[in-house]
């Protein structure tokens, strides 16, 4: 199973979780499966309008930012971030 890493504002979903484990072969799949465990989880991170990843997250699959968002393939030893953005100035 992918190890998946949830961002602090959305711990409280997992029961303070900031890693969990998820099957799935892509991110979408992966995204559903979080949500199967984790009810609620999916609408922090999907956005149904744009059919795609919330607006504002960066997926980073085993270190590498994902172009693809939910398309990107996934391996049982992936590792998984779903970064928000940061702003500043």
């Amino acid at each position: 199973m992918a190890e998946v890493w949830i961002p602090p504002q959305m711990q409280d979903v997992t029961g303070g979780q900031e890693r969990v484990q998820v099957d799935g072969r892509t991110v979408r799949q992966l995204v559903n499966n979080l949500d199967n465990q984790f009810p609620g989880l999916k609408s922090m991170l999907y956005d149904e309008e744009e059919d795609d990843i919330m607006a504002g997250l960066a997926v980073i699959v085993d270190g590498e930012a994902s172009q693809l968002g939910l398309l990107e393939r996934v391996s049982e030893t992936s590792e998984v971030h779903f970064l928000p953005a940061i702003g500043g100035g």
